[in-house]
């Protein structure tokens, strides 16, 4: 098989990964595609490492959460890096956040619509909420290494991710009574 097939083949077997990623952090799909773009000129270039390596999927996953975090802190209006004081429970814990109940809220749902509906909740955040949370949640990043790369404090992360779960069940909450009304 030839280099230009053998990367056609490994960025097929990648390339839905490397967008989901990519979309979950930026909120934008015609961002995701350029971000994913460029991913693979990268893969692309270090093809000859990737192509037998157990590790490559790995690499482009940690290369597109690099990339779409160095775009919205290049092109987007920046954060700003002082939060509102928070109330917390006595161990210093964020209160806990009401999502709607699995067993009502996604009945009628295939996964793949569950998938599409939390994507769609997800882009309506903003992102100093949006990317904490998908590196908190999706990428299973620490609460230490999310404040490291988006170079804000370890409280503002904390918060970030505390409202952006609060958000995001209003969002899920509101979709899910929109759709009762439809079908009802």
């Amino acid at each position: 098989m030839s280099d230009h097939a053998a990367f056609t083949t490994f960025m097929r077997s990648y390339q839905d990964m490397v967008y989901t990623t990519a979309i979950r952090l930026l909120g934008n799909s015609a961002q995701a595609e350029d971000i994913s773009q460029e991913v693979f000129l990268k893969a692309y270039e270090h093809f000859d490492d990737l192509r037998d390596g157990p590790g490559a999927g790995g690499w482009l996953k940690t290369v597109t959460t690099n990339l779409s975090i160095n775009h919205l802190q290049r092109y987007r209006k920046r954060w700003s890096f002082f939060s509102e004081l928070l109330s917390r429970d006595d161990e210093g814990d964020a209160p806990p956040v009401d999502f709607p109940a699995p067993e009502t809220f996604f009945t009628e749902l295939e996964a793949a619509d569950r998938r599409e509906w939390v994507q769609q909740a997800l882009a309506k955040l903003p992102d100093k909420q949006r990317v904490p949370l998908v590196l908190y949640h999706f990428e299973e990043l620490s609460y230490e290494e999310i404040a490291e790369r988006l170079g804000v404090s370890l409280p503002k992360v904390k918060t970030d991710i505390m409202r952006a779960r609060q958000a995001l069940a209003q969002h899920l909450t509101r979709a899910a009574a929109e759709r009762r009304e439809l079908t009802a």
